[in-house]
């Protein structure tokens, strides 16, 4: 029950209050009585008497003393006397016989490390907050309790259909052994048939190639993921024989917004915001006809001066031009991988700190916990779900409804 003003205005007269640290010194205090006084009754509920008053009580059960203990909590350490009884069989369920740390100290450090904060960060933030001493090798061990954790999540059966998968890596740099090595950590990005987003997987392994995608599109097969209808990617050699090997009846929409990302690198600053308007004609186009049709406007206006530029688009035309076919709804989910980059920003924030991770498997519990932190916001549906989800039933439907 909440304190009554009276009785708090009362406590700050009995105690002389003048200052935050008055407070706080008088909270550790009365934080340590009550926890002695909740184990005092802890030990009477045990013994069926209250002590000094065993009355005709038959138990022959009898209180012991008592025995020190150092507890740590979020008041900084002190000593608590635990109630003892004769025959030995008081068990304190407040605090365990062999627990001494009640401050919830090892949750505050897998938050903080969520959180992108360094070794010496976590230390010092838990040294002026709580008076607590960490070492880096610490908190390393306090964040190793969740690797488990992280096995179990990367082997969790999937849903056996996505309609939308999208699929990045971002780099980082790991030592190993004394060397500072590249390594990738290839993060894979579904959208349910109920329209919400869910990150599948993220795997830390050698720098981004074909051959280690073919891996991880055959690990969401035996997770369960039987059918996509449609991949999402930025362009990599290989990438497209690497997904029709494992789904070859899914699509491939490569990311409109890197192509153009791309074709800017070859056009002079002057020209690029000319250049850029005439291209959203392009893949603003109502059908792949009227694009094609802009394309090769834009090809007559710049192909010269830019060959590159417009043969870009001409040469990976296949793999740009699948979302013409479907509406507006639908197009916005898939001609751009915007959803797994803005994911990406979020690993970015918290990881900017490391220059270097010390193990793949820091980088692992880094991206993970980061991870959970960003999927908790993820709590609304696609915009226009529900006539994106019944657009797709009458285009696949002997995809879509045996899973639905």
């Amino acid at each position: 029950m909440p304190v009554a003003k009276e009785q708090i205005r009362q406590i700050i007269a009995d105690n002389n209050l003048s200052s935050v640290a008055d407070v706080y010194s008088l909270l550790r205090d009365s934080f340590k009585d009550i926890l002695q006084e909740l184990m005092e009754a802890e030990l009477d509920a045990s013994l069926g008497y209250e002590k000094n008053q065993k009355g005709d009580s038959v138990s022959s059960n009898k209180r012991n003393g008592h025995s020190q203990k150092t507890l740590k909590s979020q008041y900084g350490e002190f000593q608590i006397d635990v109630p003892r009884d004769r025959n030995g069989e008081f068990e304190p369920k407040l605090i365990p016989k062999y627990q001494r740390d009640i401050s919830g100290i090892e949750d505050k450090v897998i938050s903080l490390y969520s959180r992108g904060l360094s070794t010496r960060d976590i230390h010092d933030q838990l040294q002026d907050l709580y008076g607590i001493e960490l070492s880096a090798e610490m908190v390393s061990k306090i964040t190793d309790r969740i690797l488990p954790e992280i096995k179990e999540w990367q082997s969790r059966p999937l849903n056996p259909i996505y309609p939308f998968v999208f699929m990045d890596c971002i780099h980082y740099k790991v030592r190993e052994e004394g060397r500072i090595l590249s390594r990738a950590a290839y993060v894979v990005l579904g959208v349910t048939t109920e329209g919400y987003k869910e990150i599948l997987s993220i795997t830390v392994g050698a720098n981004e190639t074909s051959k280690f995608w073919l891996g991880m599109l055959n690990d969401l097969k035996n997770r369960g993921v039987q059918d996509v209808l449609f991949f999402c990617v930025d362009g990599l050699p290989g990438f497209k024989d690497a997904i029709q090997a494992v789904y070859p009846q899914a699509q491939i929409q490569r990311c409109v917004i890197h192509m153009l990302r791309n074709s800017f690198k070859y056009v002079n600053y002057n020209d690029l915001k000319k250049f850029s308007s005439d291209f959203k004609a392009v893949y603003n186009a109502p059908t792949e006809a009227a694009a094609l049709a802009e394309l090769e406007a834009v090809k007559e206006k710049w192909g010269k001066k830019y060959p590159y530029a417009v043969s870009n688009w001409e040469n990976n035309w296949e793999d740009v031009s699948s979302f013409f076919q479907f509406s507006g709804d639908i197009r916005r989910i898939m001609y751009t991988t915007n959803i797994i980059e803005g994911l990406n920003r979020q690993y970015r924030k918290v990881t900017k700190t490391k220059s270097v991770f010390p193990s793949d498997s820091a980088l692992e519990k880094m991206l993970y916990l980061a991870s959970g932190n960003v999927t908790k916001k993820w709590t609304q549906r696609y915009r226009n779900w529900d006539q994106v989800l019944s657009q797709l039933i009458l285009l696949y439907p002997e995809r879509l409804t045996p899973y639905l």
